[in-house]
């Protein structure tokens, strides 16, 4: 990709040119109807998600790790994405890991020079150790920043796979990905707001691929998630709720499966010995 080309997020986007003029309904109107493309380009990349979720049912089910690596609002949306997984899908938080340009700190406050870092990009990923069952996802609407070619790059030579999720296409990150993911949302509503569009499709393809991979896992039964963690009052009674609704037991007799239990798998198989097994 030449440093000259006009990347389809940064160009300017002819239904909003007079935005700042516009009455509040219709400011909030125009942008709206933006948001309504992206289901519209993610469903357009479906294909490109299939192969890395089945990639990634196979490889964690072998014990490899899945990490995210972004900068700014791609990498907050990483963060989210892996902080989720332990609550919702009951796996150590070692198992879905993410990687955040400036660290930590970068997740509440915007430290954008950080994306530039290479080196960091790869001293970050190789603390981690990352083996050859692991998987490394670039997260970028531009996919050309270094921290995360950086990372992808040690991924590489540590064996590793990689995969991007971009929105725009023949990038370098989309070079070095085994599985590369393009959502085509095009120009903002704010010229070079990757935060709106771009982040959406992002948000979007993120959930697709981690609530993919759980399901191949195990941790969804029918619809129903059983392998979260009843950690709070409202999850204790959701937890009954699925029990009661899966073995057919009364709410008391279901909270005490849960109770001995800990978990809504495990008290399935309490109450329902007999019944389908749930997968760990």
């Amino acid at each position: 990709m030449a440093p000259e080309t006009i990347l389809s997020t940064e160009g300017r986007n002819p239904y909003t040119t007079h935005i700042d003029h516009m009455p509040t309904l219709e400011m909030l109107r125009v942008m709206n109807a933006e948001n309504m493309t992206v289901p519209l380009a993610v469903e357009r990349a479906l294909e490109q998600i299939v192969p890395l979720v089945d990639h990634l049912a196979l490889s964690m089910r072998q014990g490899g790790r899945l990490f995210y690596v972004g900068a700014g609002t791609s990498g907050r949306l990483g963060v989210l994405d892996a902080a989720e997984c332990p609550p919702t899908f009951g796996v150590s938080p070692d198992t879905v890991i993410a990687l955040i340009a400036g660290g930590p700190d970068a997740v509440f406050r915007a430290n954008a020079g950080q994306e530039d870092n290479e080196a960091q990009g790869k001293a970050d990923l190789l603390s981690f150790a990352p083996t050859a069952l692991d998987t490394v996802v670039g997260l970028s609407a531009a996919g050309g920043a270094a921290y995360m070619i950086g990372a992808m790059r040690a991924a590489k030579e540590a064996g590793a796979a990689t995969a991007s999720v971009c929105c725009n296409p023949g990038t370098p990150m989309e070079a070095l990905a085994d599985y590369p993911i393009c959502a085509l949302t095009g120009p903002e509503a704010i010229t070079g707001s990757t935060r709106l569009k771009a982040g959406s499709a992002q948000k979007m393809i993120l959930n697709l691929i981690s609530t993919g991979v759980m399901i191949k896992l195990g941790k969804v039964y029918e619809n129903y998630m059983v392998a979260f963690q009843p950690s709070n009052e409202k999850l204790k009674r959701r937890a009954v709720s699925i029990l009661c609704e899966l073995t057919g037991c009364d709410a008391e007799h279901a909270a005490e499966a849960l109770c001995k239990s800990g978990s809504v798998q495990a008290a399935v198989r309490a109450l329902r010995p007999e019944g389908e097994d749930q997968d760990e």
